[in-house]
């Protein structure tokens, strides 16, 4: 079966845009997100400021820290989702099946264009082409057999570059792969599977089902997918979201409810610039702290809510500390929307 997955990624949307209507801002560092002295965090980047290693969900005042000439920009959500609307006309123009992930990437299933003979790799041209020509952003894409490898693949010839992993081509790609690269394998995760002696998606492969749930849990489930390439999930045009958080491991344990509450402002701010990133209104049910301890149980609490409340969240977070009073290695903050999306 020929690749018919595109995952589009606009590189770094925010900052594009903005340097796009201002000229004077080429070549500098710049960045989107808070202001430091309000505990702001960097909702995104442009690659000058990268080489300065800022980067997404850093606390604004860190970045600074890094490079005392970076300029720091106030988000404009309504400009940036008027924007996103105009890349996905670029999108439709191909196909209808359009599955959004943010303002900034969405996956595309072009199985059935009948533009470029349905060569998928032509189709990525001639979407990038436009955005560049029309929008004046650019935009990355990876085409894959599947939504798991078109993603990796986006990120592969960033910025305003694209990559092709062919059916033929799937083993030897994933086999190579580093395994920090896949969905929901961060520093510690990595650093466990180091200690096993695995740095690669081939290496993991060595490792049973049984062998990676009984170490890492329900996670080992889609270690073992994930190392082999195989991804089942269709793109969904009509999906409906039910939450929507972010979350943080932390390179050393947080070790008291303290330490946990500081760490509550950037958590807060990073969600609410993800809750903003979300094209159209967001209707919030419930406010949600996820907490991980250092031995990997974690708990989840919860509580009613229509809007977000900083309190509700310390408050969620005592109490979940409570359950298990041991050093955090994970915490999460999140929103649990309508189930029924007409329900105000």
């Amino acid at each position: 079966m020929a690749p018919h997955i595109i995952h589009c990624d606009c590189d770094s949307f925010y900052a594009s845009v903005e340097e796009r209507d201002n000229p004077a801002l080429a070549g500098k560092p710049v960045a989107v997100g808070g202001l430091p002295e309000q505990r702001g965090v960097i909702a995104t980047c442009n690659y000058v400021a990268r080489k300065f290693g800022i980067h997404s969900a850093m606390p604004s005042a860190t970045a600074r820290r890094r490079c005392a000439n970076l300029i720091i920009i106030h988000p404009d959500m309504e400009k940036y989702r008027r924007i996103s609307r105009q890349v996905h006309e670029v999108f439709r123009r191909y196909t209808d099946i359009i599955e959004p992930l943010s303002l900034d990437e969405a996956y595309l299933d072009v199985s059935d264009c009948r533009e470029f003979g349905g060569d998928a790799v032509r189709v990525a041209e001639a979407i990038r082409k436009a955005v560049r020509e029309e929008i004046g952003i650019t935009i990355s894409a990876g085409i894959a057999p599947n939504k798991l490898l078109a993603k990796i693949a986006s990120d592969w010839n960033k910025p305003d570059g694209q990559y092709l992993v062919a059916p033929e081509a799937v083993g030897d790609f994933i086999g190579k792969l580093p395994v920090s690269r896949l969905h929901g394998v961060g520093k510690v995760t990595s650093g466990k599977l180091r200690e096993l002696g695995i740095a690669t998606c081939g290496e993991l492969q060595g490792l049973s089902r049984d062998e990676l749930q009984r170490r890492f849990g329900r996670f080992g489930q889609r270690l073992y997918l994930q190392s082999r390439g195989i991804d089942e999930r269709p793109v969904q045009p009509h999906r409906i979201r039910k939450s929507i958080s972010v979350e943080r491991t932390y390179a050393s344990d947080l070790p008291d409810l303290p330490a946990c509450l500081a760490e509550l402002p950037g958590l807060i701010a990073q969600l609410e610039q993800r809750i903003g990133g979300r094209p159209g209104p967001v209707r919030i049910r419930k406010q949600v702290v996820k907490i991980k301890f250092h031995d990997f149980s974690q708990t989840t609490v919860e509580m009613q809510s229509t809007s977000l409340v900083a309190e509700n969240f310390a408050q969620l977070l005592d109490t979940g500390f409570q359950r298990g009073g041991k050093p955090v290695r994970l915490l999460g903050v999140g929103i649990r929307l309508p189930e029924d999306p007409n329900i105000l």
